[in-house]
């Protein structure tokens, strides 16, 4: 049986997006696969809300946080690390392994990035290189205000870098018009297509960074792969995954085809609809102090006497996955994801299978 990936990733790959990547092998150094490559990194500018570099990496969306680390840090520089969620906490531990100096703050996973603390950082750590967080933190279900956060960054003249993995392509990112410096996406989440790849994007201000940054990089070096990007015909350094390239490809075409403002809205309405009925099922929301919600995930609290891994596991038995609560929330919440190929029929199945179990349990 097919389960339906209600999850916040990998999620649903389409058909058409499936075959694309079944296609037959062609040389990464061809003519054919340049210009997919060329057409695959414009693509993806209006997703970004970008209109400079976009860097692809042969990687997870955590290669590319790693590699922002590498690419625009040196060794005992300082930065700022907003960790309400896991992911913000799994930024900060990525800067600790390579000597970065973190300073942790936004610790509370309830509520959203508060910019005024991002301020009294920046005011407190006059050092700092650059603050980082994520748009979209799926532990959770919050929805970071970047503009506010890049507004004091660009004052202070810190860097602004932005996890955009679980919400670039299902949320709208405005990377010029906010001021980001540096934002990282990946092919498995709203881009609907296998886990392998993700892409960054750099501001002018990231490259200058760039170029004074002293910790170790080489396969993901982000001059190198500018430069292969720049040639004639575009390559990337190192063999390409063709066949992942192949399926963003296809997806970016399904995307085109539905247009990106209803992309938008359709993943807006599904967290309503997920929203409201869950709380018409009588469910709490994971994180009730959050006022900025991701359109992407729901975080929810299992009812009293019924076990998150129960509900997962008659779920699942119904053909449906969704997630389990992280960190904190693991032993009384679970997540339900609704991004890339998802639609709202998919949404109210899901709710519709969650009011069999949760009558099942009650009995």
């Amino acid at each position: 049986m097919d389960l339906l990936l209600m999850t916040p990733g990998p999620t649903r790959v389409p058909e058409g997006v499936l075959a694309a990547g079944a296609m037959p092998m062609i040389h990464h150094r061809t003519d054919e696969f340049c210009r997919m490559l060329a057409s695959v990194i414009e693509r993806l500018g209006p997703l970004f809300g970008a209109s400079g570099d976009i860097l692809p990496l042969h990687s997870t969306g955590r290669g590319g946080l790693e590699a922002a680390i590498t690419n625009l840090c040196s060794p005992e520089d300082e930065v700022v690390v907003c960790c309400n969620g896991r992911f913000g906490e799994m930024w900060a531990e990525i800067a600790e392994a390579f000597g970065v100096v973190t300073h942790r703050i936004s610790l509370d996973w309830g509520v959203a990035v508060d910019p005024a603390e991002v301020e009294a950082a920046l005011l407190a750590h006059h050092h700092a290189r650059a603050v980082l967080l994520a748009h979209s933190d799926t532990s959770t279900g919050a929805l970071n205000d970047i503009a506010a956060v890049a507004r004091i960054c660009r004052s202070a003249g810190v860097l602004v870098m932005v996890d955009g993995v679980s919400s670039i392509g299902g949320a709208p990112f405005r990377f010029v018009e906010w001021g980001v410096d540096l934002a990282v996406t990946a092919s498995q989440k709203c881009l609907m297509s296998s886990p392998g790849l993700a892409f960054v994007a750099l501001s002018q201000r990231a490259w200058d960074a760039r170029a004074t940054s002293r910790l170790p990089r080489s396969y993901f070096d982000f001059e190198a792969i500018r430069k292969s990007l720049a040639r004639p015909r575009p390559e990337t350094p190192g063999t390409t995954p063709v066949h992942l390239f192949a399926q963003v490809s296809a997806a970016l075409d399904q995307i085109g085809a539905e247009g990106l403002d209803q992309v938008h809205s359709r993943h807006e309405e599904m967290a309503q609809l997920a929203r409201i009925g869950a709380a018409t099922l009588g469910l709490s929301p994971q994180c009730p102090g959050l006022h900025s919600l991701s359109p992407t995930l729901t975080g929810l609290v299992a009812p009293p006497g019924v076990t998150p891994a129960l509900i997962r596991e008659h779920m699942k038995a119904r053909g449906i996955l969704v997630a389990r609560g992280l960190g904190r929330y693991e032993s009384t919440c679970f997540r339900i994801g609704h991004m890339g190929d998802i639609r709202p029929a998919d949404v109210r199945r899901t709710l519709d299978a969650l009011a069999d179990v949760l009558n099942a349990a009650r009995r």
